[in-house]
C-alpha cells in the first residue's frame, strides 16, 4: 500500500502514504509493539474494504435498476412488435446502441419533448398504451402526435430566439448588460448554450415577453427624458448665444429630439450615463443663466424696446431697466419667472404691433403726402419755376404727381380718423404715435389746413381789392402807384416743428393731450379728451400768414 501511495501524483496533499508515515512516527515515539502495529494495519485494511464494498453494492443496484428498466422497455417493444405482426424479434444488442442510459433515452423521444415544453428537466411518465388497440391507425396517431410536438418545439424555439434577439437590441440601445439580463430569465439562454438546449417552456416564454415589455417601456421613458433635456439645452443655448462648437459636444443628445421610439437604434443612445451627462449640462447652464440674468434680461428688454420703437409706441426704457435691476437684486423673483414674464411681454408687444400695422401704414402715406404738399407749396411760390434752368423739367413732373397725391389727402385723413376711432373703441385706449394721440395730430392738421384755405381765400379777395384800388388810382393820377419798398420780405414767425405753415405734420409732433386744456367734440356731441392743438403750438396771425402766402405786406383797408 505504501508503494502505491508513494506514486500518487498529488504532491503536497494529504494521502494515505503520508498519513501512514505520520502514524508510524507516532508509534515510534510512543513505543508501540509490532503486534499492536500489525493489528491496527489489518483493521485499517478491513475498513477500506468495507467502504469499497458498499460503493460496489450501490453501483450494482443502480445498474440492475437500469437493466430492469431497459428489459421492461424491450419487453414492451417486443409485445408491440408482436401485436403488429413481427414474430421474429431479437433483443437489441447493447454494444450497438451505447450505454444503458442512452438506450433508455432512445426509447422515449415523445416524453423528452413533452418534458422540454413543460419546462421540467425530468421526463414525464411513459405513455399509457392500450394493448387491445395496437393497429396501424393507432401507430399513425402516435406518429402524428410526435410530429405536432416536434413542430411546437420548433415554433417555441423560434419565439425564444426572437425574444432573445429583441432583448439584445434593446439592451444595446439602453447600454445594459445583455448576458446578465437574459440569464435572469433562464440560465440556458446565454450564448454559450446550444440552440437545441435552450429552455422553451411556457414560463420561459412568459418571462421573456415580460422582459421585452419592461425594456421597451424603459426605452420610451428614457427617450422622453432625453428629449426633454435636449429641448432645455437648445433653449438655454439660444438664450445665452452658445457657440456652435460647444453645442456640437451634445449632438448625440439633440440628434434624437424628434425621433420616435422605434427610430432610436444606435447602441448606447439611451444609456444612463448619457442622460446623466445631459442633466449635468442642463444644471450647469441653469446656474450660468442665473449669473448672467441681468445680461439676458436686458437683451430681452432691448428686443421689447425695438418692437415698440418700430410701431412708434413711446415707453420709458430707463425706468424699465431700473425695475429689472431691482427685481434681480432683491432675489424675490425666480430668474425663469422673470424671463417668462418678459417673453410674455414680447409676445403681447408683437400682437400690439400687428394690430397697429394697418393704421401706421396709412400714417406713413399721409406724412409722405404732406411732405409732398409742403414741397409743392414751396415750388408754387418760386417765381422762377418755369425758367429753363437745370432740372426744371424734373421738378415739373414731380409737381404734377404731387398735385395728384395732395388731392387724395382729405380722403386719406378721413380713413385714418375712422380706423383710429374704431381701434380705440375696440381696445379702450388712445392710439398714440410717439407718445402723441394720433387723432390730435389729425385734428391739428385739419385745423391748420382749414386755416390755410381761409387765408388763401382772404388773400385772393385782398389781391382783387388791390387790383381795383390800383385801377382807381391810375384813373385819378394817370399812373400806377409804385410801392414804397419791395414786397414779400416778411416771414412766418412759427417754425415747422409742429408742421409747416401750410399745415404739414412733422415726423414727431410734440403734442400732449394731458397738458392741454383744449378739448374737441366727438361725433356724439360730447367733449373729447384728446388735445385739439399742441401745447407748444405757435399761433400765426392772419396778416403774417397772408404775407407768407402772397409774398406781400398786409395793406390796410380804407375806411
Amino acid at each position: 500500500m505504501a508503494a502505491v501511495d508513494a506514486q500518487n501524483p498529488l504532491r503536497g496533499e494529504t494521502t494515505c502514504g503520508s498519513l501512514l508515515q505520520q502514524l508510524q512516527q507516532i508509534w515510534d515515539e510512543v513505543g508501540e509493539s509490532d503486534e499492536e502495529r500489525d493489528k491496527m494495519l489489518l483493521q485499517l485494511e478491513q475498513d477500506c474494504l468495507d467502504v469499497y464494498k458498499r460503493k460496489v453494492d450501490q453501483a450494482a443496484k443502480s445498474r440492475a435498476h437500469l437493466l430492469q428498466a431497459l428489459a421492461d422497455a424491450n419487453v414492451e417493444l417486443s409485445s408491440l412488435l408482436s401485436a403488429l405482426g413481427e414474430k421474429t424479434f431479437i433483443g437489441i444488442p447493447e454494444k450497438t446502441l451505447g450505454t444503458i442510459k442512452e438506450q433508455l433515452a432512445a426509447l422515449a423521444p415523445v416524453q423528452k419533448i413533452c418534458g422540454e415544453i413543460s419546462g421540467s428537466n425530468e421526463q414525464v411518465g411513459s405513455p399509457v398504451v392500450n394493448e387491445a388497440d395496437l393497429s396501424l391507425k393507432k401507430l399513425d396517431e402516435f406518429q402524428s402526435q410526435l410530429q405536432e410536438l416536434q413542430k411546437e418545439k420548433s415554433d417555441r424555439l423560434h419565439k425564444v430566439l426572437e425574444f432573445v434577439s429583441t432583448v439584445h437590441d434593446l439592451c444595446a440601445v439602453l447600454g445594459m448588460d445583455f448576458f446578465s439580463t437574459v440569464t435572469e430569465v433562464h440560465p440556458s439562454l446565454n450564448d454559450s448554450t446550444g440552440v437545441q438546449s435552450k429552455s422553451i417552456s411556457n414560463d420561459t416564454l412568459s418571462r421573456l415577453a415580460k422582459t421585452v415589455l419592461a425594456l421597451k417601456e424603459d426605452k420610451k421613458q428614457r427617450l422622453n427624458k432625453l428629449q426633454e433635456l435636449a429641448t432645455q439645452l437648445i433653449d438655454l443655448w439660444n438664450l445665452m448665444d452658445t457657440p456652435q462648437e460647444e453645442r456640437s459636444l451634445f449632438d448625440h443628445v439633440t440628434c434624437n429630439i424628434s425621433a420616435s421610439v422605434d427610430e432610436v437604434t444606435i447602441p448606447g443612445a439611451l444609456a444612463l450615463d448619457l442622460i446623466e451627462q445631459a442633466e449635468v449640462e442642463v444644471e450647469r447652464l441653469d446656474q450660468l443663466k442665473a449669473s448672467r440674468m441681468k445680461e439676458i434680461a436686458f437683451k430681452k428688454q432691448t428686443e421689447l424696446e425695438e418692437i415698440f420703437a418700430g410701431v412708434h409706441i413711446e415707453i420709458d426704457p430707463e425706468a424699465a431697466r431700473e425695475k429689472i435691476m431691482a427685481l434681480i437684486d432683491s432675489g424675490n423673483v425666480e430668474p425663469s419667472e422673470l424671463l417668462a414674464d418678459m417673453d410674455n411681454q414680447i409676445v403681447k408687444a408683437k400682437e400690439e404691433a400687428l394690430s397697429r400695422k394697418e393704421i401706421l401704414d396709412k400714417v406713413e402715406k399721409w406724412m409722405s403726402a404732406c411732405e409732398e404738399e409742403s414741397w409743392l407749396e414751396d415750388y408754387n411760390r418760386d417765381e422762377n419755376r418755369y425758367n429753363a434752368t437745370r432740372g426744371a423739367h424734373l421738378n415739373l413732373k414731380r409737381a404734377e404727381k404731387a398735385r395728384i397725391l395732395v388731392n387724395k389727402i382729405p380722403a386719406l385723413v378721413d380713413t385714418l380718423v375712422a380706423k383710429t376711432r374704431a381701434w380705440e373703441e375696440d381696445r379702450g385706449i388712445s392710439f398714440t404715435y410717439d407718445g402723441v394721440p394720433l387723432l390730435a395730430m389729425l385734428d391739428e392738421y385739419a385745423m391748420l389746413r382749414h386755416d390755410r384755405e381761409e387765408e388763401k381765400r382772404r388773400m385772393k379777395d385782398q389781391k382783387k381789392f388791390h387790383e381795383q384800388l390800383s385801377t382807381e388810382q391810375e384813373s385819378i393820377f394817370g399812373s400806377r402807384a409804385s410801392p414804397g419798398r419791395p414786397l414779400g420780405t416778411k416771414k412766418v414767425v412759427g417754425p415747422r416743428a409742429n408742421g409747416g405753415a401750410n399745415g404739414t405734420p412733422s415726423r414727431r409732433l410734440s403734442l400732449n393731450a394731458h397738458q392741454n386744456g383744449a378739448r374737441s367734440t366727438n361725433k356724439d356731441g360730447r367733449r373729447d379728451s384728446r388735445s385739439a392743438a399742441p401745447v407748444n403750438y405757435v399761433a400765426i396771425s392772419k396778416e403774417d400768414a397772408a404775407s407768407h402766402i402772397s409774398g406781400t405786406e398786409p395793406v390796410p383797408t380804407s375806411p
